[in-house]
C-alpha cells in the first residue's frame, strides 16, 4: 500500500478513537458523494459533525488543516447536503477537522478543531 494512504489510514483510525473517547456516536466512515468522500460522520448532542482528517509527517507546507481549502469544503457542503437528506435529520451540524501531525520517532499531535469552518453556498 502506497505510504501516503497507510498514514491517511492510520490518521482517520486515530480520529475515529478520539471522538469515540469524547463520546461521539460514528455514524459513517469514508461516505462517498459524487466526487466527495466525508471521513467520518458522528453524532452528538443532536447535532451531526461532519469530520475531515488530515494527517501529515510535517508541517512544511503548511499545518495539516491548511489542506482543506474552499474547493474541498464545497465538495463537503454538497456531500453533507445529501447525507442529511437521506437521513432527514431536521437538527444542527456542524463541520470539524481533526489534524494529525506526525514527528520523525511517529509520535503525533492531535488537534480537533470543532466548527472549523461554514461552507459557502455552492
Amino acid at each position: 500500500m502506497a505510504q501516503h494512504l497507510e498514514l491517511g489510514r492510520t490518521g482517520e483510525a486515530l480520529a475515529k478513537t478520539h471522538l469515540e473517547n469524547s463520546g461521539y456516536e460514528i455514524l459513517d466512515e469514508n461516505w462517498t458523494h459524487g466526487k466527495a468522500e466525508i471521513d467520518l460522520i458522528a453524532y452528538k448532542d443532536k447535532v451531526i459533525i461532519f469530520t475531515e482528517v488530515k494527517t501529515r509527517t510535517g508541517n512544511g507546507f503548511g499545518e495539516p488543516e491548511d489542506f482543506v481549502d474552499d474547493r474541498k469544503q464545497k465538495l463537503l457542503a454538497q456531500a453533507a447536503d445529501e447525507y442529511i437528506y437521506l437521513m432527514n435529520h431536521q437538527g444542527d451540524v456542524r463541520f470539524d477537522i481533526i489534524a494529525i501531525l506526525f514527528d520523525r520517532n511517529k509520535n503525533y499531535i492531535l488537534n480537533h478543531i470543532e466548527d472549523a469552518f461554514w461552507p459557502s453556498a455552492t
